[in-house]
């Protein structure tokens, strides 16, 4: 990447961008150590032999991170935060597994006050084999263009807030 993500202003829904990474027993290993999860599903060979995935698996919350990293690299400099992730776990992942994760916008809301807006995607995650192994929903607030920043200022690209009114005070008799 060139350190030029997606601005706000040029996503639009139904957009879909894709991520593959291979996963390596480096992941396995680091990912226990990173949440401190040992379960021998993860970490121990002869025991993951015996169990109903026949090898050890990558937690769920490693591939649900990965499935975000896809997401940081889409909007890469132009993020400001990654508000809401939720990850649906469908099969296992294997070291060796390649993941593409696909994201889908499948919504916008304007926020002029922060210089962008809130992006809201689905997602899926398939192995090399095109089984589903994960899906989720993620929000990101984005920063928009200069361009876009600049007309929502002056008014030019949103329609202008309405203040209530306040009622008066009740008369007293």
């Amino acid at each position: 990447m060139d350190g030029s993500g997606r601005h706000y202003d040029e996503v639009r829904l139904g957009d879909a961008f894709r991520r593959s990474l291979t996963v390596t027993d480096t992941h396995l290993v680091v990912g226990a150590g990173l949440i401190g999860d040992f379960n021998p599903h993860h970490v121990d060979d002869a025991y993951a032999a015996g169990t109903r995935f026949g090898t050890r698996v990558l937690h769920g919350v490693m591939t649900s991170a990965i499935m975000g990293g896809a997401v940081g690299m889409i909007f890469h400099g132009t993020a400001v935060a990654y508000l809401e992730h939720a990850t649906r776990f469908v099969a296992p992942v294997r070291a060796g597994d390649t993941l593409t994760t696909t994201w889908t916008v499948v919504g916008r809301t304007d926020k002029p006050k922060h210089g962008g807006g809130i992006v809201a995607m689905r997602a899926t995650a398939v192995n090399q084999r095109g089984e589903t192994v994960a899906e989720g929903d993620g929000k990101m607030l984005v920063r928009a263009s200069a361009a876009w920043i600049a007309a929502h200022a002056r008014g030019g690209g949103a329609p202008a807030k309405r203040t209530p009114r306040k009622k008066p005070p009740a008369r007293r008799k």
